[in-house]
């Protein structure tokens, strides 16, 4: 007999509230390799890249964004940095995150970060510049004006500041293949699996968010973050085990 397990699946999914951080944390460090520093006293969580080069703090603060990931330059690549709100689902982030720890590929043409969202039915809008979501709920925007070269996202039910969901803000020099992961997970109309009692919808967004109770198997339950940690791990080749060296003779040759 399988045991069952209730699930509520949240649409659309920039809705669905923040997550479980070890959805992103938990393959950064197992299957990416990045270090973490241990201090058990503090809720806050800094993970560094192997090459430490990247730096990810998760950090609760009540007015401040929650993830930020800061990226040092690297030859012509100039420095950059990314953050999100509390709100902001970690399924979303990991688009971003996967896609910055994928093994690098041969050249390939940048991609256009909007292109996701047109595909999904985001359009523009008559009094702001960018592409909004079907509903008019999530807005992203590149504001390129000489100034500024940034992409800001803003998820909110409406125009006073208290309707606001989540933000997103991408700096100038950001790679446009690292928005594009995020704008294809923030397009995906796949809605997202969250436990339902510990539900947390704002209570100005529920009118907005349809959720579907359902039930799962407790093994397809228990187990999604380690199958995430296996999959990110494989992308990677293994290098090949190093050739057995030769027995040295020497230390037993006898002496005269």
């Amino acid at each position: 007999m399988h045991n069952n397990i209730d699930v509520a699946l949240v649409a659309p999914r920039y809705l669905a509230g923040g997550g479980d951080p070890a959805w992103i944390t938990v393959p950064l460090h197992r299957a990416c390799g990045w270090s973490h520093g241990h201090d058990p006293l503090i809720p806050r969580v800094i993970l560094s890249s192997p090459d430490q080069k990247a730096l990810l703090r998760l950090d609760p603060h009540p007015s401040e964004p929650w993830w930020i990931l800061r990226h040092a330059p690297v030859g012509e690549q100039r420095a950059w940095s990314v953050s999100f709100d509390a709100r902001t689902p970690v399924e979303i982030i990991a688009g971003l995150t996967d896609t910055l720890t994928a093994p690098k590929a041969g050249p390939t043409p940048t991609p256009d970060p909007y292109e996701p969202l047109r595909q999904a039915g985001w359009q523009d809008t008559h009094n702001h510049d960018g592409l909004t979501s079907p509903d008019g709920i999530s807005h992203v925007e590149h504001v390129n004006n000489g100034a500024s070269n940034s992409w800001f996202v803003n998820t909110t039910v409406s125009g006073d500041p208290e309707g606001l969901i989540w933000q997103a803000y991408f700096s100038r020099d950001t790679p446009a293949h690292l928005i594009a992961g995020f704008t294809r997970a923030l397009a995906d109309q796949t809605p997202l699996p969250r436990d339902p009692h510990r539900l947390r919808i704002p209570a100005h967004s529920r009118r907005h968010t349809h959720v579907t109770r359902t039930q799962r198997p407790a093994i397809d339950v228990a187990f999604p973050l380690e199958n995430r940690v296996k999959t990110l791990a494989d992308r990677t080749p293994h290098p090949p085990a190093p050739a057995p060296r030769p027995p040295d003779t020497a230390q037993h040759r006898r002496t005269r």
